[in-house]
């Protein structure tokens, strides 16, 4: 085509023979070459890759909040607002990705589905260190991951420390507020329970926001992260019941019930209860 545009007149690097190129930086030819469908089914790559994508926005979402939990141990809060601000926006992706995946029917799904075996989400060991950091702490979910030591040892690690929410009431402490049994606790594995203390603290933030400012836009960052964590997991719920109804997990778990039951848990209870207490 007669006078096209060249980007290289204007100093675009075309010549990447000894340079590197975006594709170098990225490891694009490792991550591209990464679906391996199973079956003849055109649909298995939009599963494979809907999957692959959210656990690499999940390993973003455990760096940020460890970097947050590190801010906030440090007595540094105002860093860990970014990071966990970050966090929340991850889950709103996950959240709208969704989207794409309900795009499949279940006549699709059922033309690969075979092929899964017995793979499942619920043996995410990412998701389940999102759920460990964040505070929902529960050792029966390490069973999963037991033929792996190397995973396992990882979660392992994140139980035996505080979560994000216990550094949170941690830094309440440290800021002289009584937390009552959380200031006292020596096995962090052991998943706690709503504590008055804390709600109290809590409720003396929230009325008087401007003499807590830090602590007050912490909790407020809290809520906002488990708010989009939330939304994931009710649009999860949806998309499965869209597409498999109330068949088991590929897992051998409950499927829409089992779902449906983790929508009950809250990772922060105080600082939802607080609202009620106001």
């Amino acid at each position: 085509m007669s006078g096209a545009y060249d980007p290289a007149k204007d100093g675009a690097e075309t010549d990447f023979r000894a340079r590197m190129s975006y594709g170098d930086y990225l490891h694009l030819d490792k991550v591209l070459s990464a679906q391996t469908p199973l079956s003849q089914s055109p649909d298995e790559l939009l599963f494979i890759i809907q999957h692959q994508t959210s656990e690499l926005w999940m390993k973003l979402a455990i760096h940020e909040i460890r970097a947050a939990m590190a801010a906030i141990h440090a007595d540094r809060p105002q860093p860990a607002f970014k990071m966990l601000s970050r966090v929340a926006r991850i889950f709103e992706q996950l959240t709208s990705a969704w989207d794409v995946l309900r795009t499949m029917t279940p006549s699709e799904y059922t033309s690969f589905r075979a092929a899964l075996g017995q793979s499942s989400g619920f043996q995410s060991w990412q998701y389940r260190a999102i759920e460990f950091l964040a505070g929902n702490r529960n050792p029966a979910m390490l069973k999963p991951h037991a033929h792996r030591p190397d995973v396992l040892s990882e979660l392992e690690s994140i139980l035996a420390a505080p979560s994000l929410y216990d550094e949170a009431l941690l830094l309440l402490a440290r800021r002289g507020f009584d937390i009552g049994t959380d200031a006292r606790r020596a096995d962090w594995r052991e998943a706690r329970g709503e504590n008055d203390a804390v709600l109290e603290a809590w409720a003396v933030v929230y009325r008087a926001p401007e003499a807590h400012w830090e602590l007050y836009e912490l909790a407020e960052k809290l809520v906002d992260f488990e708010d989009y964590f939330r939304r994931w997991r009710f649009n999860h719920v949806t998309t499965v019941e869209r597409i498999i109804g109330l068949k088991r997990g590929t897992g051998g778990t409950a499927g829409v019930s089992y779902l449906r039951r983790m929508l009950e848990v809250e990772l922060f209870p105080e600082l939802w209860k607080v609202r009620t207490v106001l």
